[in-house]
C-alpha cells in the first residue's frame, strides 16, 4: 500500500500496562509509517499505580507522535476512549488494545476498507479461544440478544477495535450519552460499515485490567438498557400473561367449588405461586431501576472525564 498524506490516529486506553506498550509501539510504529507520516498514537491513561505513564513519555521523547491523555482518577475504558476520540485529530480513528489481542497489522486491511470508502471498519473475531467457557455462554447470548431487542444492530464477536472516519468520529462526539458504550453509539451514527476477520490472540504480557468477566456484563446490559425499551414492554406483557393466569386460576377454583369438587393445589403449591409472582414483580422494579439510573446519569450532565495531563497537544 502506497502512503497517504491523510492523517491517522490511534487511540489506546490503558491501565497497568508498562510492560505492553514497548513491544506494542514497536509492532504499531512500522506499520503506521508504511500508511502514512502523519499520525499519532494517543494513550488514554487511568491513573495507574506501575510505571504505565512514564514508559509513554520515555518512548514520546523519542517520538512526539506519541501523546499522552492522562486522566484525574480512574473513569474506565469506556470513558477513556471516549477521552482519546475526543482528542483525536486524524482523518481517520482506530481505537484498540496495547496488549497485541487486537493486532497492530490488521490495521492495513482496514485503512484499504476506509479508502474504498467506509466510515466504519470493525475488527470481527473469527473465534474467541481463550476466553473462559461463562464469558463465551454471556457474550453469544448477550448478542443474540441485544440484536434481537436494540434499535440498532450491533455485530457479535466485536469489541471496540475498529476504524472510525472524521465524520463518524465528530457525530460520537456530540451524542450525550455517558454509557461509554461505543459499540452501540457507532452503530447508532450510521453511515457505510464492514467488518475485517482475524483470529485474536493471546495478551502479549500479563492479564486483563479491564473487560473481566463483571466489566463484560456491565457493557451488555448498557447495550440492553441505552438502546431498547422493549425490556419494559416485556415487563408489561409478562404483568398481562401472570394476571389473566391468575383470573383463570380464580375461575376454575370457583366453579369447582360450586360442583363441590375439591381444589387440587395445597399450600406449598400458594406459597409457590406467591414467591414468583414476587420474583416477577422484582424482576420488573429491577428493570424500571435500570433505566432510571441511566436516566439519573444523563440528567445530571456530569463530564464524562476530567483530564490531569496532556502531553502532545
Amino acid at each position: 500500500m502506497n502512503a497517504s498524506t491523510e492523517k491517522i490516529s490511534v487511540v489506546v486506553p490503558v491501565f497497568k500496562e508498562e510492560k505492553n506498550v514497548p513491544q506494542f509501539l514497536a509492532r504499531l510504529g512500522p506499520i503506521l509509517e508504511r500508511l502514512t507520516p502523519d499520525f499519532e498514537v494517543i494513550f488514554a491513561l487511568d491513573p495507574s499505580p506501575d510505571r504505565t505513564e512514564e514508559v509513554v513519555l520515555e518512548h514520546r521523547a523519542r517520538d512526539k507522535r506519541v501523546k499522552l491523555l492522562k486522566f484525574s482518577r480512574r473513569y474506565g475504558q469506556p470513558m477513556a476512549t471516549l477521552g482519546g476520540l475526543a482528542y483525536a485529530t486524524g482523518e481517520a480513528v482506530i481505537v484498540m488494545d496495547v496488549d497485541l489481542q487486537d493486532p497492530p497489522e490488521l490495521i492495513i486491511e482496514m485503512v484499504e476498507k476506509w479508502r474504498e470508502g467506509y466510515d466504519v471498519v470493525y475488527a470481527q473475531r473469527r473465534n474467541r479461544d481463550g476466553e473462559t467457557l461463562v464469558k463465551k455462554i454471556v457474550s453469544a447470548v448477550g448478542y443474540r440478544y441485544i440484536n434481537k431487542i436494540a434499535d440498532v444492530n450491533i455485530p457479535p464477536n466485536t469489541g471496540d477495535f475498529r476504524l472510525m472516519s472524521r465524520r463518524v468520529i465528530n457525530e460520537v462526539n456530540a451524542l450525550k450519552e455517558s454509557h461509554g458504550f461505543l459499540r452501540g453509539m457507532v452503530a447508532l451514527v450510521g453511515f457505510r460499515q464492514t467488518s475485517v476477520l482475524f483470529d485474536r490472540p493471546a495478551r502479549f504480557s500479563g492479564s486483563g485490567n479491564y473487560n473481566r468477566f463483571l466489566g463484560s456484563l456491565k457493557i451488555g446490559l448498557n447495550g440492553i438498557f441505552c438502546f431498547s425499551n422493549y425490556t419494559l414492554t416485556l415487563s408489561s406483557q409478562l404483568g398481562f400473561l401472570i394476571a389473566g393466569l391468575s383470573f383463570v386460576l380464580a375461575l376454575i377454583c370457583g366453579i369447582m367449588k360450586l360442583m363441590g369438587a375439591p381444589f387440587p393445589l395445597g399450600n406449598p403449591t400458594i406459597v409457590i405461586l406467591i414467591l414468583l409472582m414476587g420474583g416477577i414483580q422484582l424482576i420488573s422494579v429491577g428493570i424500571l431501576g435500570e433505566y432510571l439510573g441511566r436516566i439519573y446519569e444523563e440528567v445530571k450532565q456530569r463530564p464524562k472525564f476530567i483530564v490531569d495531563r496532556k502531553e502532545g497537544f
